[in-house]
């Protein structure tokens, strides 16, 4: 991040910057190990999302051509994304029910904490309507296809200001994890949580590969055909 980017976002009140992470307040005492396993799970999880979303969006530049692609990597996604939605709800529980450590953690911004649910929200339907893709080839797929389309648009809007306020937190948080499974006293912890998302990563590649052979109407489909269902549109 060069010094121009870092002085705008720095004026983002939800953007976290360098600057903020450094005073930004930490629990303390021995549940304050489960605050900091929960966000770096989550940040974890939301860095290793990042990377195969860029995947999913270099597909998008010519659908048509890497629909095959395009698929099998939504569906991948399942799996990180449910874990990723866990992790946060389950710091949104903790809060909300008053647990010590994580009212000393605070919780996000308040643009970022009213955003939480919607991008949970968007992100499941929109995975949702791409799966229900696979499975609607007929006049169905249309409305399907459409829905898909604007849980995108939604999607996209409301991920740029998650990804704006969260992304240096997030590979901040996710260098820290990835060195502390290699040394340190909470080796253990982090080889854990890393664990959890390999799983993450192979249950989403499982789903992807049973699933995958289900749309072959899709996949078989030639650039240019307009018959049903409707040709994909960028």
């Amino acid at each position: 991040m060069n010094s121009t980017a870092a002085g705008l976002l720095a004026k983002v009140p939800w953007v976290s910057t360098p600057a903020t992470l450094a005073t930004a307040t930490e629990p303390s005492g021995d549940k304050a190990a489960g605050v900091q396993g929960n966000s770096r799970l989550t940040s974890a999880t939301g860095t290793v999302l990042l990377a195969l979303l860029a995947v999913e969006g270099v597909t998008i530049l010519s659908v048509r051509q890497m629909i095959t692609l395009h698929i099998y990597v939504g569906l991948l996604l399942l799996g990180p994304v449910v874990l990723k939605s866990g992790s946060t709800m389950y710091r949104f529980a903790r809060y909300y029910r008053g647990a010590p450590a994580y009212i000393e953690k605070g919780p996000p911004h308040p643009v970022l904490r009213i955003l939480g649910p919607f991008v949970i929200l968007s992100s499941l339907a929109l995975l949702g309507t791409g799966t229900a893709l696979i499975f609607t080839a007929d006049a169905r797929s249309n409305w399907v296809l459409t829905a898909h389309q604007t849980c995108f648009w939604i999607w996209i809007v409301l991920m740029t200001v998650h990804v704006a306020g969260h992304l240096w937190e997030a590979l901040v948080t996710s260098r820290a994890e990835l060195r502390s499974t290699l040394r340190g006293p909470s080796a253990r912890s982090s080889r854990r949580r890393l664990s959890l998302i390999a799983l993450a990563l192979v249950l989403g590649v499982g789903t992807a590969t049973v699933l995958l052979p289900h749309a072959t109407t899709w996949t078989t489909r030639q650039p240019g055909q307009h018959d049903h269902p409707s040709a994909l549109r960028p």
